[in-house]
């Protein structure tokens, strides 16, 4: 799970106009050349859409801060192996 790994830096939700949302998500990967980056930023993107009166979803990819192990959650450092 992105969130218990740390990977979720922030997620906001805006109010429309039309009573719609819109979805924002700033995120980073455990590594900046890790090669899972297009494909985490999509399905995080696609996963927003998927929450009803979400009609709109940016996610940002962010290295600053740059992640570490501490970010983690610790159910997700334990099922790692990482205490």
């Amino acid at each position: 799970d992105i969130v218990e790994l740390g990977l979720i830096y922030e997620c906001r939700l805006d109010k429309q106009d039309d009573g719609s949302r819109r979805a924002s998500v700033q995120m980073t990967l455990t590594a900046p050349g890790c090669g899972m980056g297009d494909f985490l930023v999509n399905d995080v993107r696609s996963k927003l859409l998927e929450v009803p009166t979400v009609e709109d979803a940016e996610v940002e990819l962010t290295f600053d801060p740059p992640w570490t192990r501490e970010m983690m959650s610790e159910t997700a450092q334990l099922a790692l192996g990482m205490f």
